[in-house]
């Protein structure tokens, strides 16, 4: 009777269950469609940037004074925040100037002509007066040539007359000793005038010395004011290299980055201070080319994350880079993406700032909205699923029972889907139904 019993009771139970499934259904997540508005986003992580870093870098090989200013200085424009050793930009100057000062003193004492013209006026007067004396000596030689020629004569006169008788021995010997004198003082005038005629000749060329003496001396200024011309623009540069050597902010900002902080020599071009305006701080992300042709400018973004507290961020999209680049993402997948920049909107960084600090390089995350709809048929996205060829499809709870539906679908983002068709407002939708599900199954739907 015992074993009757228990096979009783166990009709019972089975045959309760049967009746409660079919009576009930299956216990699934739903939810209703509602009429609301919607908007599709890209959602993406971004970080934060600045539009300018300003360097502050090495103009020239030099020996760098110890940099003070430690990351996070705030610094105005036009403050001094790096600078050569001044003691090495002084010497290099003072040797330009004292250079300039040697070049003005000698083409001072090269232009002084007073000497050499002196000398020009003498030696020209020295020329007159040489003249005037081989005038003279001409003179004598042809005064000397007649005294001659009148020696020559009278002695043939008197030695005719000595002949005859005419004339005693006395007067051929007077006449005689005339005519060698006579001649004697002729060949020694000759001499004197070719002397005096040598050196009329040197003389003559003394001012034409002096001439040249002046002009080549004309030369050394101008090589002198050329070398001068040099010195002058040695000097400016040495002037413009202690102007760079002293190293000032070109913004109101913060020191970003401090990579030389010891006194040392360091090579043109090297980077010292990093410089940043942080209230021109934007957002940076890169955005899948797929989706960043829904992208435009000026669209709406939502700045979420940590690093921005629990209220986040407004902003816009301020630009879109023209070209894309490879990116290998976290599993290895290599990606095409875009830089999008984001401008925060007006008073948005000072709020951010007054709750926490925010610097550059900050990882956050970017829900750009691409397009809104009001007034749309819209259910949570898990509700969807892709049927075999591919179209979207869903579970309508009809009656009880979830009836497949196929829909069509507008406006899409991570949390839910506009429906255009398919489901009617006010029906419920089977959430992230199981696969086990079919159409017609009885369901107890549990508001989600």
């Amino acid at each position: 009777m015992k074993w009757i019993l228990g096979v009783a009771i166990a009709v019972l139970l089975v045959g309760g269950l049967a009746y409660a499934s079919l009576t009930t259904g299956v216990v699934v997540q739903a939810a209703a469609a509602k009429r609301e508005s919607i908007r599709e986003f890209v959602d993406e992580q971004a970080q934060t940037r600045l539009p300018l870093t300003h360097l502050i870098t090495m103009p020239y090989d030099g020996r760098i004074d110890p940099i003070t200013l430690p990351e996070g200085a705030k610094v105005t424009k036009g403050q001094l925040v790096a600078q050569v050793v001044p003691l090495d930009t002084e010497l290099t100057l003072q040797e330009a100037q004292a250079n300039i000062s040697r070049l003005d003193a000698s083409i001072k004492e090269s232009g002084d002509k007073t000497v050499e013209k002196t000398g020009l006026k003498q030696s020209l007067e020295y020329v007159a007066s040489m003249q005037a004396t081989v005038a003279a000596a001409e003179a004598r030689v042809e005064a000397g040539l007649a005294k001659l020629n009148y020696a020559n004569k009278n002695l043939g006169r008197i030695r005719a007359l000595r002949e005859t008788n005419s004339a005693s021995e006395d007067q051929l010997n007077s006449a005689e000793v005339q005519q060698v004198q006579a001649d004697v003082d002729y060949r020694q005038d000759q001499l004197v005038l070719k002397a005096l005629q040598s050196m009329m000749a040197a003389t003559v060329l003394v001012p034409t010395v002096v001439e040249q003496y002046m002009a080549r001396k004309d030369l050394s200024v101008a090589v002198l004011e050329n070398e001068k011309r040099q010195a002058e623009v040695r000097l400016r540069r040495d002037e413009r290299d202690r102007t760079r050597g002293q190293m000032t902010s070109p913004v109101d900002g913060v020191v970003l980055e401090r990579l030389e902080t010891n006194e040392r020599s360091v090579a043109a071009g090297t980077v010292l201070l990093k410089i940043g305006d942080l209230g021109q701080l934007e957002i940076e992300a890169d955005i899948l080319s797929q989706d960043v042709v829904r992208v435009r400018e000026g669209q709406a973004v939502e700045i979420y994350g940590p690093a921005v507290g629990p209220a986040g961020a407004k902003g816009k999209v301020a630009k879109i880079y023209p070209a894309g680049f490879t990116k290998v993402s976290s599993l290895g997948v290599e990606q095409q993406r875009v830089k999008v920049v984001v401008a925060l909107d007006d008073g948005e960084l000072r709020r951010l700032e007054a709750a926490q600090p925010l610097g550059v390089g900050y990882r956050v995350r970017v829900r750009i909205f691409t397009a809104e709809a009001g007034d749309a048929v819209v259910v949570p996205r898990s509700a969807l699923f892709r049927g075999p060829d591919g179209s979207w499809q869903a579970y309508a709870i009809r009656g009880g029972r979830a009836r497949l539906a196929n829909v069509k679908v507008g406006l899409m983002n991570d949390e839910r889907v506009q429906i255009l068709e398919g489901v009617a407002d006010g029906e419920q939708v089977v959430l992230a139904p199981e696969s086990t599900l079919a159409d017609g199954t009885r369901v107890t739907p549990a508001e989600k």
